[in-house]
């Protein structure tokens, strides 16, 4: 029986492969986005970012038809299986703060409150490493320890990071009401293959340049893996997970990073060389993730 999901933003460099992992293992797909896949994975609905806001056209948006094409045989709306929301503005100092705040706040209660009414039980929402306030703070902020975890007390002071806290209450809120399964993804910097070029002219040579993001990355491919691990187990009800690679994006050990960046900010456990500051022991216990693509392999292809 195919299943149906929904991506919002899924045309992005690197959230398209979210789409073609989806695709690829059978399920029928509806992107939702400002500009169609540039490889026409899967068929676009167009909407600019601003329409999330919009609670008639989320729900007449969720409530389309999933079908490649308008000639096919049945073109006839069938109901969604999940949605995987990652429609947003992605960062500051690109809009106002003020607008970052409410289309990324309106946006995902839109979604969910649509989602809520039409019955879709299986969210999976794009939330972000800045919540853990120190990718936008003002100026360097030591975090209260590392690694950064799930339970880590957030408290971010931008918009962008500020609204992804809100977006988290709002999804537990909707599991509430609804019993649905939301699971929120606290995403690390994502890279698409391109981006590994730039690794030993820039960010291995000057680590300085990733010490805000704790030097968490993400394949992709991988970030694709977790969304299709997430529509695929059920009943975790409403959740929290990183999703990181396994190691830090530079050439220096942790510890070294830890030493020379962040001195005095106490370590919860043993690390290993080059583990990440970014926790992902949540992601792969409770939906069996494991990174399939390291940028030492990336970088040397």
């Amino acid at each position: 029986m195919t299943k149906r999901v929904i991506v919002t933003g899924g045309s992005g460099l690197a959230r398209k492969w979210v789409v073609e992992d989806l695709v690829a293992h059978g399920y029928e797909v509806l992107n939702i986005d400002r500009t169609p896949m540039a490889k026409g994975t899967a068929r676009t609905l167009i909407s600019d970012i601003t329409d999330i806001t919009d609670a008639g056209q989320v729900f007449n948006t969720l409530a389309s038809s999933t079908t490649a094409k308008e000639f096919d045989d049945d073109i006839e709306p069938k109901p969604i299986d999940a949605i995987v929301h990652f429609a947003a503005i992605p960062r500051i100092l690109v809009m106002t703060d003020n607008e970052v705040f409410r289309i990324n706040v309106m946006g995902t209660y839109n979604i969910l409150d649509a989602a809520s009414k039409l019955g879709i039980r299986k969210v999976i929402v794009a939330s972000s490493e800045t919540t853990y306030g120190v990718v936008f703070a003002h100026r360097h902020r030591d975090p209260a320890y590392f690694p950064l975890d799930e339970d880590y007390p957030v408290d971010p002071m931008d918009s962008y990071a500020t609204s992804k806290v809100i977006n988290e209450v709002t999804a537990k809120a909707f599991h509430a009401r609804t019993g649905a399964d939301i699971y929120c993804f606290r995403i690390g910097n994502v890279l698409d293959p391109v981006d590994y070029q730039k690794f030993p002219s820039t960010w291995l040579k000057d680590p300085a340049l990733r010490k805000r993001i704790a030097w968490s990355y993400i394949d992709g491919r991988d970030l694709a893996t977790a969304c299709r691990l997430g529509i695929e187990k059920n009943g975790l009800g409403f959740q929290v997970m990183n999703v990181a690679a396994d190691d830090v994006s530079s050439d220096q050990p942790t510890a070294t990073l830890v030493e020379r960046f962040y001195p005095g900010v106490p370590i919860k456990k043993p690390l290993g060389e080059f583990e990440t500051l970014l926790s992902n022991e949540k992601l792969k216990r409770l939906l069996g993730w494991q990174q399939a693509y390291r940028w030492r392999e990336q970088v040397t292809k």
